[in-house]
């Protein structure tokens, strides 16, 4: 992969990065923050409505936190030279897979043996 294709995932990375963070905050979460705190209105009449909304806002906040999390790390082996390679066989990644999934840390192979 060129410098030029290095540097354009980065800014699709990091634009990605402040999406997440945005969409976190939205919900009341600070994106640097360790824990998730979520208000429903205690005087809503339907207590098993407030419960799955809890429930699915929750889900969204941690899958959120969990898409983050990639990015971070993609950013970091962009820092530390090893973006583009399989964190688990060490194996280049294709360019097309990353031009998809610019967080992608796994070879498609590596991908399907895990799951």
């Amino acid at each position: 992969m060129t410098e030029q294709r290095f540097e354009a995932q980065r800014a699709r990375l990091e634009k990605e990065l402040a999406s997440l963070e945005q969409q976190l905050r939205e919900h009341g979460v600070d994106p640097q923050g360790e824990g998730i705190e979520v208000d429903v209105d205690e005087g809503f009449a339907d207590s098993a409505q407030a419960t799955t909304e809890r429930s699915e806002l929750l889900a969204l906040i941690e899958q959120l936190g969990a898409t983050r999390q990639e990015v971070r790390a993609a950013l970091q082996r962009l820092e530390d030279g090893t973006y583009g390679k399989c964190v688990n066989c060490g194996k280049e990644i294709p360019a097309e897979r990353l031009e998809a999934i610019p967080a992608a840390a796994l070879c498609l192979e590596c991908k399907q043996k895990l799951g």
